[in-house]
């Protein structure tokens, strides 16, 4: 069944990613935005499909315009880990994520029925001479991946379990409610019961 027809649709995904770049190059005029949008493809994706083949991709940026999007690690032992929550109006550029790293032990899995923009990073690479702010954008896309997992990193050199999971709460109060406790605790770094031994302590405070 094609992807398309079985989601619900925002209603247009291309100006949610134009709003998202404003918020990032607000001085993007109509040429550039043109320039952007003319290798723009929209993607509706059902419940528990698979957003990015890591090993097939294009290194493409994905905006999430709707939905919840779970970036998995495989392990060598097979063993999935959640290492990043996708939610609207967020973006990841996954060859970046994966450099040095194998693509195959990577997936991205659509928790909620998802529409998400894919954009050409070596499309948007090619215009950099020609429209500046373009190569801006780049810059600071790949900066913010780059900040989110050095973060990530010093959460589990810093914090303990119990403290990186009131740290998600407090940063991420409606994302909490959207993911399963499974996957919150392969986010977290413990397991499942260790969880939920963690959320019975702090529900009798």
């Amino acid at each position: 069944m094609p992807f398309s027809t079985i989601i619900y649709k925002v209603n247009n995904p291309i100006e949610i990613y134009r709003q998202s770049i404003n918020t990032l190059i607000p001085d993007l005029n109509e040429e550039e935005w043109a320039y952007i949008k003319q290798a723009l493809k929209v993607q509706s994706i059902p419940a528990k499909n698979l957003l990015i083949d890591t090993s097939q991709s294009d290194n493409e940026l994905a905006f999430v315009a709707q939905g919840l999007v779970r970036v998995v690690y495989i392990n060598d032992q097979g063993k999935e880990i959640t290492i990043r929550f996708l939610k609207e109006n967020e973006c990841v550029l996954p060859c970046l994520m994966l450099r040095g790293q194998v693509s195959s032990q990577y997936s991205f899995q659509c928790l909620e029925p998802t529409q998400i923009i894919l954009y050409s990073y070596s499309h948007l690479e090619k215009g950099f001479d020609d429209y500046p702010l373009l190569e801006r954008y780049g810059r600071l896309i790949a900066e913010t991946d780059l900040n989110y997992l050095q973060t990530r990193v010093k959460t589990f050199q810093v914090y303990n379990a119990e403290q990186r999971y009131l740290r998600f709460i407090d940063e991420n109060p409606g994302l909490f409610k959207r993911v399963s406790l499974s996957h919150l605790a392969s986010y977290l770094g413990i397991e499942r019961p260790s969880l939920s031994r963690i959320r019975k302590k702090r529900s009798t405070h």
